[in-house]
């Protein structure tokens, strides 16, 4: 799998800042790396870096079914971000609060028969 990433990796021509989201956000059975994070949270104080990193964000936000960890992972290191990288990430997130709102119906049934959209945070109370 690292080999076929690499090579699509460079075929497509990402940069370092997208590499770095793209492995952040892999189909891999573990969660991104805490180094792997602060390294991107830093790349948000470059302009040209920040747009690259959402966009990677964005685009691995809207995968479905059986990318459902591009989903989740993406929302990890969103969340990182928010709270370790430039303050533009904020900004970035109010513009694009709209792809965040969508995951409300995000669903993915694996193949043993477990729920892995299903959110298992609490509701409010009114």
């Amino acid at each position: 799998m690292a080999l076929r990433r690499h090579m699509k990796n460079f075929v497509k021509n990402y940069s370092d800042s997208e590499i770095k989201v793209r492995e952040a956000t892999s189909n891999d059975p573990w969660g991104p790396s805490s180094s792997l994070m602060l390294e991107i949270s830093d790349l948000t104080y470059n302009t040209v870096s920040l747009l690259e990193i959402m966009n990677m964000i964005w685009h691995r936000m809207n995968d479905q079914g059986k990318n459902w960890r591009h989903v989740y992972k993406s929302l990890t290191l969103l969340d990182y971000l928010i709270k370790n990288g430039s303050k533009k990430v904020i900004q970035h997130c109010r513009e694009g609060l709209f792809n965040i709102q969508t995951l409300k119906d995000f669903h993915y049934i694996d193949e043993a028969g477990k729920d892995q959209g299903k959110c298992s945070l609490p509701r409010p109370v009114n």
